[in-house]
């Protein structure tokens, strides 16, 4: 977490609509209100500085009726304010391995990271059914910062994740997408579809699967 980044944001109602925003592909001012119990105008006031600061910017959601509503959302630049487990370093170290070891180097180094993580993980999995099991895996995600729950909607159970602690190696190296599938499916004992949703500082990854 990027503390001068903190720092100037400087005020923890700021930080709510940040961690608010996070969690949905976006919030009109009157959303933010109700959620947070605040005035139009201190909400707005925030929405105006975070905006201006290159934390936020704006799109206009249809409506069913009337003119369209202007919905404030994150940017990319927003991401450094949460956890990450990869940094820099971790991209130079890979590079290093692929200069020294070859084109395969970094791959190899990344799927002997996720068996291993896999491996732990399962051994201390709970639940009966894969849907037990999924709500366990999502409290655990969650812990490790991934913002993970676990919901049912029209298209059944998913475990469904709002930030990647791991973001630059997935931008770096996109196998890392598909290592993460695979543990979702050794750990839950079932077919998992991972499907991810960027836009702006959107970061949408579910996990879909089998009821």
């Amino acid at each position: 977490m990027n503390q001068r980044l903190i720092s100037e944001i400087g005020r923890t109602q700021r930080l709510e609509i940040i961690n608010s925003l996070k969690r949905t592909k976006g919030m009109s001012v009157n959303e933010l209100v109700d959620k947070m119990n605040m005035s139009y105008m201190g909400i707005k006031q925030h929405c105006i500085t975070l905006h201006r600061d290159g934390y936020l910017d704006t799109w206009r959601r249809p409506q069913k009726m009337g003119r369209p509503e202007m919905v404030y959302r994150l940017t990319r630049r927003s991401h450094d304010l949460f956890q990450a487990d990869s940094h820099q370093l971790t991209l130079d170290l890979l590079k290093a391995a692929e200069e020294i070891y070859g084109a395969n180097a970094p791959e190899k180094l990344l799927y002997s990271i996720f068996k291993k993580k896999t491996a732990a993980v399962k051994a201390k999995a709970k639940g009966e059914s894969v849907a037990e099991r999924a709500k366990w895996l999502a409290h655990v995600r969650d812990q490790e910062g991934h913002m993970s729950q676990f919901i049912t909607d029209k298209d059944g159970p998913k475990i469904l994740e709002c930030h990647s602690p791991i973001l630059n190696l997935l931008d770096h190296y996109p196998i890392v997408g598909r290592f993460e599938q695979e543990m979702f499916e050794a750990i839950l004992g079932t077919r998992v579809r991972r499907q991810v949703t960027r836009n702006s500082g959107l970061y949408e990854c579910a996990f879909q699967f089998a009821g």
